[in-house]
């Protein structure tokens, strides 16, 4: 039995494998960075900073934005995680201490990935448990304490050689608050930058200015346009005025310049 194809069937068919074929590419990448985020997210719970450092790329533009912060290269990375997180948290080891807490709750992911870039964009929000359990040394910096945080991830992935890693990690943490009365008592349970590298051997490169928690409420630029309309959130919809305001009267809005260069 034969089927005798037109040639316009013949391209149909083309074309129809063609988009399946770009979306099917998409959807993957997309998958498998939302599960680099997510394994990174694991790591991160139990003071692996090895395996976190090894998630990035190895890429002059790779960065991590933390608190007031930004780290840049691989070196930075590492001074980041291994050096400073792993002195401070756990010793210098690389792993988890008997008695001390961090799980990060990662959610409400939007992934974008543009095949024609071999880039991706992610939007996700955390919500972390830390602190310390009664037993812990009196040693320990910061004592027993507990605290709540929550905060959004700006991110930028890279395809590396055939393998997704992290080109650019911006978590901007919006509050902090005790495990009792949680943003009643916000405050700083982790303090910021002074100094940048070298001045303090385990800083940022960079101190950044525009860096505040609660009550500041501005928005972080979304990486996404609005997906009716196919347009920006207008710049000063993203401030914070004070109730009853304009927005003129308000501090600028926040701004993430580097996005895809």
């Amino acid at each position: 039995m034969s089927i005798d194809l037109q040639a316009s069937d013949v391209s149909s068919l083309t074309a129809q494998v063609e988009r399946l074929s770009n979306a099917l590419i998409k959807v993957t990448g997309e998958s498998d960075v939302r599960k680099l985020h997510h394994k990174y997210g694991y790591y991160i719970d139990k003071c692996l900073y090895k395996e976190v450092s090894q998630l990035f790329a190895d890429h002059p533009d790779t960065y991590v934005q933390f608190l007031n912060g930004r780290f840049k290269g691989k070196n930075g990375v590492d001074r980041l995680y291994i050096e400073r997180f792993a002195k401070r948290f756990v010793g210098g080891r690389n792993g988890p201490i008997d008695g001390w807490l961090l799980d990060h709750l990662m959610a409400q992911d939007i992934i974008d990935f543009d095949p024609n870039t071999g880039r991706a964009k992610a939007r996700i929000r955390a919500l972390m448990s830390a602190g310390t359990h009664e037993s812990i040394s009196t040693e320990f910096p910061g004592g027993y304490r507990q605290w709540w945080e929550g905060g959004v991830y700006e991110n930028e992935y890279i395809l590396e050689n055939g393998t997704w890693k992290i080109l650019r990690l911006r978590y901007y943490p919006f509050w902090h608050g005790s495990f009792e009365l949680g943003w009643k008592e916000a405050k700083n349970f982790v303090p910021l930058f002074k100094q940048q590298f070298p001045a303090d051997p385990l800083g940022p490169d960079e101190l950044l200015e525009d860096f505040s928690l609660w009550p500041d409420t501005r928005v972080v630029p979304f990486h996404y346009n609005h997906p009716i309309t196919d347009e920006k959130v207008a710049e000063e919809d993203m401030q914070a005025p004070k109730w009853l305001e304009d927005a003129s009267t308000a501090p600028p809005a926040r701004s993430i310049t580097d996005w895809g260069v």
